[in-house]
This record gives C-alpha cells, sequence and structure tokens, in this order.
C-alpha cells in the first residue's frame, strides 16, 4: 500500500489587499514542509500570460518561500521531470486550457500517480480544480475543449474554487454563484464542495479539513447544502 496522499487546494492566489499567495504562504510552508527543496510547476492553466512569465512570478513567491521551482514546460522530458519531483504546483488561470494541455502532454496518469502515492500535490482555483473528479463544476469559460472532462479524482467529489454566496437574479436552475448545480441531481449519490475566495483544503494523512476565513459550502445529491466551519473535519467526503 502506497503512503498516503498530501493535498493542499486553495481557492485563489491572491486576496484584496496581499499579496501574491500571501495569505496561502504558511499554509505552503507548513505544507510542504523541509523535506521538499525544489518543485515542480505546471503553468498550463496561463491564457493571459505566457508559461515562462507565469513560471517566473510563482518561481519569485516560492523562492521567497524557500523552495525552488522547476516549470514542467522546461522540461525535455516532463513524464521524468513528474516522475523524479519533490512536489508538483498546480497554478491557477483557466480550467478548461489546463485539462487539455495536461492530456496532450500526457500528464494526467504520471501526475495522479504520483499525487496517490504521496507526493505532495498544491494547487490553486483551476490547480485546485483539477483535483476533483471532474471540471463541471468549473465557473471558467470553454475556451478549448479536452478530450474528457475527467480530472485527476484525487479527492472523490466536485470542487468549485470560485463559488459566491450573493444572490444574484438567475434563470432557473442556477444557484447563488451561476455554477449549474445540476450535476449533483443527475448523478445520484455525488457531492461537491464550494469554496470561497480565501478558504483552503487541506489533506494530510488520513484526515481532510477546510481552513481559512470562510465557511465551505457542501452540497450533496438528495440534501440541502451544509455548512462547515474552517478547521472542521470534512473526513466524510472521502472514501
Amino acid at each position: 500500500m502506497g503512503n498516503p496522499m498530501r493535498l493542499l487546494l486553495l481557492s485563489n492566489s491572491k486576496n484584496y489587499g496581499h499579496g501574491y499567495l500571501e495569505h496561502a504562504e504558511g499554509y505552503i510552508k507548513d505544507f510542504l514542509g523541509r523535506a521538499v527543496e525544489t518543485v515542480l510547476f505546471v503553468p498550463f492553466a496561463a491564457v493571459r500570460v505566457s508559461y515562462d512569465e507565469f513560471a517566473a512570478t510563482v518561481g519569485r513567491r516560492f523562492g521567497e518561500l524557500g523552495y525552488g521551482l522547476e516549470s514542467v514546460h522546461r522540461q525535455s522530458d516532463a513524464g521524468a521531470a513528474v516522475a523524479r519531483a519533490q512536489a508538483v504546483v498546480v497554478g491557477g488561470g483557466n480550467t478548461w486550457h489546463l485539462l487539455k494541455k495536461l492530456y496532450d502532454s500526457g500528464l494526467i496518469e504520471a501526475i495522479r500517480a504520483r499525487a496517490r502515492g504521496g507526493v505532495p500535490y498544491v494547487g490553486w482555483s483551476a490547480g485546485a480544480n483539477v483535483a476533483g473528479l471532474s471540471i463541471r463544476t468549473t465557473n471558467d469559460m470553454p475556451i478549448v475543449q479536452p478530450p474528457s472532462f475527467e480530472a485527476f479524482g484525487l479527492v472523490p467529489f466536485q470542487l468549485n474554487p470560485h463559488y459566491n454566496r450573493r444572490a444574484y437574479p438567475q434563470p432557473r436552475g442556477r444557484n447563488e454563484s451561476g455554477t449549474d448545480p445540476g450535476v449533483h441531481h443527475r448523478e445520484p449519490g455525488s457531492a461537491g464542495r464550494r469554496a470561497p475566495g480565501g478558504e483552503h483544503a487541506a489533506r494530510g494523512g488520513h484526515h481532510a479539513r477546510a481552513s481559512g476565513r470562510e465557511d465551505a459550502r457542501v452540497f450533496v445529491s438528495g440534501r440541502e447544502p451544509s455548512e462547515y466551519e474552517p478547521g472542521l473535519s470534512l473526513q466524510f467526503l472521502m472514501p
């Protein structure tokens, strides 16, 4: 039996009034610890900037936290880079673009296997979204078409990193954030987790919990949505 999965899933990279990943720096340092020296970064969610620019931004920030960074897009053998990675970090941007590039580069199975084998996985925004079963609960525009909606499946539920509790007038069948909850009605027993901005989820060993500034909202087919305060266990969502 392999090592337990270690996942740090962040809703976003920047909060109002804070610098890039500043709100999450304590979580990242505690999560990666001193055993990790260099992380492998996946920049494929970037669409407004180049992969080089994205990797440079994240590399500077991780350097300030005490970690080196290699970007997978610069590796001559991406699969081999994943195989030797001490930790995998997947940045945010457009979830559709990220997933398509992961399939195109043949890295879906490679990263999934390393994460399931216990290699630390950090993802924010789109990088958190692809840790779930599929990307069908993303808020992003489908600017490209991946061969499948299926994502890494590191957690056995759907994720929405940018859930908004504000009430807006919406057509019938849509929730407060404009994200169609129908996936939970189409598939009885399915579950989804909505994370407001600045909110995180961590799984270490055999435990899963919510953290951050706001409650997490959990949707389960056939039930009313439920709220979980920061620090409360989400273990019931895990197998």
